[in-house]
């Protein structure tokens, strides 16, 4: 999908029909036709529109026959049965001297609140001002994700406190994986904006350097979070395990505890059960005793069982 927008002469970004100088072009899974007319329109290098959409590559920046990429690792967030998951995506940024385009797999709330007037100050003409936008926005979005999973983290730790169930654990680890690929994809944009913040363009105007400051304070604040999110989950994760072995332990006693317990009654029927002159041999109530016997030491030995386990 191919949408163009272009800020107007009353300062409001619209949306038009064709590719002009000053334009900002979104492509969201494009096809080849689609990125050859992007290409071919713009003069922007093929396979710098074509590195976004390889779910492997890392954030990274390259400069070439002045042309710009910027390849940002974006959070995004997939609802299935009323469960939220956390992953990335790469967002490729490229742009020349006329255009700008910006081409991500799968529609997002980062692009989706410029064209929809969320941002103020966004023109499509001033570039490197868009590329801190975007920078800013994507740590907003990784800051608020960090927020709603440290949300759900202490929801599983309220359930875990009342009973261990598998699905608080699968749900646990789904978190703790969320957060990896947070902190992997923050150090690797905060490698990729150091090397840009050393670049002319991203400097170009005054006001740029207070929000050049504030994306790399929130990407830092980003990484901080992530790092101390994964310490409590890593916390809760090693406590699980130890209550875990711990109930292995219990419920192991305990059966072994039952076995000794029912092999009471079986010892005392192969007793009486063989084929030699045994006691009470030619008791007429015999076999009523012997049973009457077997329930009253079964029984204490059952009571001096658990008053022990009790102490």
């Amino acid at each position: 999908m191919i949408n163009i927008f272009k800020t107007g002469p009353d300062d409001i970004v619209h949306a038009i029909d064709k590719i002009e100088k000053g334009c900002w072009i979104n492509l969201i899974d494009p096809d080849s036709d689609e990125i050859d007319l992007v290409s071919k329109n713009t003069g922007l290098d093929r396979d710098f529109l074509k590195a976004a959409l390889d779910k492997e590559e890392s954030s990274r920046f390259e400069v070439e026959s002045g042309q710009m990429l910027v390849l940002l690792d974006v959070p995004i967030m997939d609802i299935i049965n009323t469960t939220s998951f956390y992953s990335t995506i790469p967002l490729g940024i490229i742009l020349n001297d006329d255009y700008i385009v910006t081409i991500v797999l799968k529609e997002n709330n980062i692009i989706g609140d410029f064209y929809e007037q969320k941002i103020k100050t966004f023109y499509t003409y001033k570039k490197s001002r868009f590329i801190l936008q975007i920078l800013l926005r994507i740590d907003k979005y990784y800051l608020s994700f960090l927020k709603q999973i440290d949300k759900a983290n202490k929801n599983i730790e309220k359930r875990l406190h009342k009973s261990l169930k598998n699905q608080d654990l699968s749900d646990i680890m789904e978190l703790e994986k969320s957060l990896v690929h947070f902190s992997i994809s923050l150090k690797a944009n905060q490698i990729t904006l150091e090397r840009m913040a050393k670049l002319e363009i991203m400097h170009k105007y005054p006001e740029d350097e207070d929000l050049l400051e504030d994306v790399i304070i929130e990407n830092r604040q980003a990484i901080e979070m992530t790092n101390i999110y994964r310490n409590i989950l890593t916390s809760i994760i090693n406590t699980m395990q130890l209550i875990i072995s711990n109930n292995q332990n219990i419920l192991i006693k305990r059966l072994i505890s039952l076995i000794g317990i029912l092999s009471i009654p079986v010892i005392i029927g192969i007793f009486f059960g063989m084929n030699v002159p045994v006691p009470w041999g030619h008791f007429s109530f015999a076999f009523i005793s012997i049973i009457c016997i077997t329930i009253i030491i079964f029984i204490m030995v059952l009571i001096i069982i658990l008053k022990w386990k009790k102490d």
